[in-house]
């Protein structure tokens, strides 16, 4: 009897990519990462914020109610930068602190009117980027490339 092979159950033999593949695919994702980024520069400068505090709104934007330490996670923030940041950003109006239900010392964060103000111009020219290059690919491409992307935010 041949010997057993363990494999992870999400092992797919026949997914064979060689290292120059993976570099590429690397680049691309590195490329479409810098034109996200250039488009949100322009609306990072007028709104007058600085990367983190970008950063914050927009993660805040994606997870209404995040807490405090997810969005600590998320951006990779530390302890009191992420109060700095949050401290300004209080400051400006842009975001709304609501206690959590289970533990009254922790805050689900919110944007506020003027919050959502500032990032839906950022998030309008980020989608229009995506859109355009979902449209470029093809339909039939995008539950792929979408599979990608979740499957490298999960790591």
């Amino acid at each position: 009897m041949p010997a057993q092979v363990n494999t992870p159950a999400t092992f797919d033999p026949r997914l064979f990519l060689r290292d120059e593949e993976l570099d590429r695919g690397v680049a691309l994702i590195l490329a479409g990462e810098r034109a996200l980024s250039a488009a949100a520069e322009t609306g990072r400068r007028n709104a007058s914020l600085n990367k983190t505090e970008l950063q914050a709104l927009l993660t805040i934007r994606a997870a209404p109610g995040i807490n405090v330490s997810e969005l600590r996670k998320r951006t990779g923030a530390t302890i009191p930068t992420m109060a700095r940041i949050l401290g300004k950003l209080d400051e400006r109006g842009l975001v709304r602190r609501k206690k959590s239900g289970q533990d009254g010392r922790k805050r689900k964060l919110e944007l506020s009117l003027a919050g959502e103000a500032v990032t839906e111009p950022i998030a309008t020219a980020m989608r229009n980027i995506l859109r355009e290059a979902y449209r470029t690919a093809g339909s039939e491409q995008v539950a792929g490339a979408r599979a990608v992307l979740e499957a490298l935010a999960d790591e």
